[in-house]
């Protein structure tokens, strides 16, 4: 079965973006951009493959979801498939039908669409953001790769909004950055019994 991998930057205090929901506080510096481009090239937006050298983005992912209010920058800046080189599922009741067939808006409830899709042939699926639908997604999420940033910010978008409900993940690697960047990689405990 395919897995759903959030795979998302986020602070020390464990916000993803501000309280406006911009992440451009966040520095991408040089050791950590040659590390995507070499590793995770996918999950760079499709027309900064250019300025990064990729010229076929490679990895683990077939398709991503992603709330609507991740999806807006990129409309904001009239770019209506921001991965077009994944298929791309946005989660929203108001947006109309997207005109790209590699988007699918979708109205419908998360969790069971995702559910459904995990059961579908393909690669892994990237949890893309944001906070709100990582809070409703976050018991289907079979690994959690988090790039720590050497920021406290105080408040701002969380990692995952929901209530209080304890969820662990067992650490399975972490790869630091002369920059101050670790890359932490969690996979959902393995059930036993």
């Amino acid at each position: 079965m395919r897995k759903l991998v959030y795979y998302v930057a986020s602070t020390l205090d464990g916000f993803i973006a501000a309280p406006d929901g911009s992440p451009d506080f966040l520095r991408l510096d040089a050791d950590v951009a040659a590390h995507l481009a070499a590793n995770w090239s996918q999950t760079l937006p499709t027309f900064t493959h250019p300025q990064f050298g990729i010229d076929e983005p490679a990895g683990r992912f077939d398709a991503l979801v992603m709330g609507r209010a991740t999806y807006d920058p990129a409309l904001k800046i009239g770019v209506t498939s921001p991965y077009a080189h994944l298929k791309q599922y946005v989660f929203s009741r108001t947006l109309p039908p997207a005109a790209e067939p590699e988007v699918e808006i979708v109205s419908t409830d998360p969790v069971e669409f995702v559910r459904e899709l995990k059961r579908r042939p393909g690669r892994d699926i990237w949890l893309c953001g944001g906070g709100q639908l990582a809070g409703q997604l976050l018991p289907e999420v079979d690994e959690l790769i988090i790039k720590l940033n050497p920021y406290v910010i105080g408040s701002g978008i969380p990692l995952a909004d929901r209530g209080f409900d304890p969820r662990r993940f067992d650490l399975v690697g972490t790869r630091p950055f002369d920059s101050g960047v670790v890359i932490l990689h969690y996979a959902r405990p393995t059930e036993v019994g």
